[in-house]
């Protein structure tokens, strides 16, 4: 898959930059743009203040980007410390986030300053959670350094980290003071980690954006700056509408209660783009058997995750997804809340019993892939 960024702004900001503003319980600025990250400082510095700046970051961003980061904090006078995970889902739990917090303690940090995620969803989850939680809440900036965190993780306040028992139970809703989309970050990602933000991507498409979705189809290579923008606006309205994932926000987990179980099954082997897009597409074959969408909505999904190397089939089985999804966040009570596609570009919220889990997944797995 081909990336091209776009230095183009129809939308306004300095330089080439775009500001897509959220307006959440706390408002800040989403900035995407190129070379941002050499800038880092007089951002961090306008939005959230501080005289120690703690990045938080993993070992494989670190060795490619912290110097960068360092130097550009430096020139904001800004003291700057390092905490450092091994790179991969498997690195967002419990044990690295007391560490990260012990580290925050140990490095005297106050709630005047300010803490600077550096790398992608794993990152930005844990380094936002504990933000949220260090001396009850002190600032936090995200960096994305992936197309998936750029256009999903980093914006709207989810944080978290995964228990033993599945993924993201522990958390808090807490928003970043600025969030800074490197766009040229993004252009020197491996293809394999391209591919799997473009799950989520995708997702923009299917849920909101049927335009979104026929540029991914028809354009090649995509341009970076446009795409996330549309994402991140997307995003931002959803999320202003609903912050605390009450009502409409959990649009957004479409194919996500079936992608996480799939994670969790996997042991985190499995990417979260790549279990994200076989529980799209399971969700709209289960959608297509129950007569809510029409059989062309599975099938140009499934053509679309093809083109970008995403999987749309799973051996795990619906007995096997069904009681792994049993532990989600999402589930309340006997009720659990699905999204089912009624169009490219419109979904619903859709719940269903408990009970009835398993039989709606094996309508989606059974010879899922295969066009309807």
């Amino acid at each position: 898959m081909r990336v091209r960024a776009t230095l183009e702004n129809p939308c306004g900001g300095a330089g080439g930059m775009k500001t897509v503003r959220v307006r959440a319980s706390k408002e800040y600025d989403v900035l995407i743009g190129a070379r941002l990250l050499d800038r880092a400082g007089e951002f961090v510095r306008d939005a959230a203040g501080g005289n120690v700046a703690a990045v938080v970051s993993d070992d494989t961003v670190a060795g490619l980007y912290m110097d960068r980061l360092r130097s550009s904090l430096r020139k904001a006078d800004y003291e700057t410390v390092v905490f450092t995970v091994r790179c991969g889902e498997s690195s967002k739990n419990a044990f690295n986030y007391i560490r990260l917090m012990e580290f925050f303690a140990e490095s005297r940090l106050s709630r005047s300053d300010v803490v600077v995620a550096l790398g992608g969803g794993v990152v930005g989850d844990l380094a936002g959670f504990a933000a949220a939680t260090y001396m009850r809440g002190i600032p936090y900036v995200q960096i994305p350094t992936t197309l998936l965190a750029a256009v999903d993780s980093s914006v709207g306040g989810k944080t978290s980290i995964d228990l033993d028992s599945g993924k993201n139970l522990a958390g808090a809703f807490y928003q970043p003071r600025v969030v800074l989309c490197d766009y040229t970050l993004i252009e020197e990602l491996p293809p394999r980690i391209l591919v799997d933000g473009c799950a989520e991507v995708i997702k923009y498409g299917m849920i909101n954006d049927s335009d979104l979705f026929q540029i991914l189809v028809n354009v090649q290579p995509i341009e970076l700056e446009e795409v996330i923008t549309r994402c991140i606006k997307i995003k931002r309205d959803i999320v202003c509408e609903d912050e605390f994932d009450v009502g409409n926000r959990r649009l957004l987990n479409f194919g996500h209660t079936i992608g996480h179980a799939i994670e969790h099954l996997s042991n985190y082997n499995m990417s979260h783009g790549k279990a994200v897009a076989i529980g799209m597409a399971v969700e709209t074959r289960a959608a297509v058997k129950m007569r809510m969408c029409h059989e062309d909505c599975y099938n140009d999904l499934v053509d679309l995750l093809h083109k970008y190397g995403l999987p749309y089939t799973t051996r795990y089985r619906a007995d096997d997804i069904s009681r792994t999804v049993l532990l989600d966040k999402k589930r309340r009570g006997d009720k659990m809340t699905l999204v089912f596609p009624r169009r490219i570009g419109k979904c619903i919220l859709f719940d269903i019993d408990v009970g009835d889990m398993e039989q709606v997944f094996a309508l989606g797995l059974h010879s899922s892939g295969e066009r309807l």
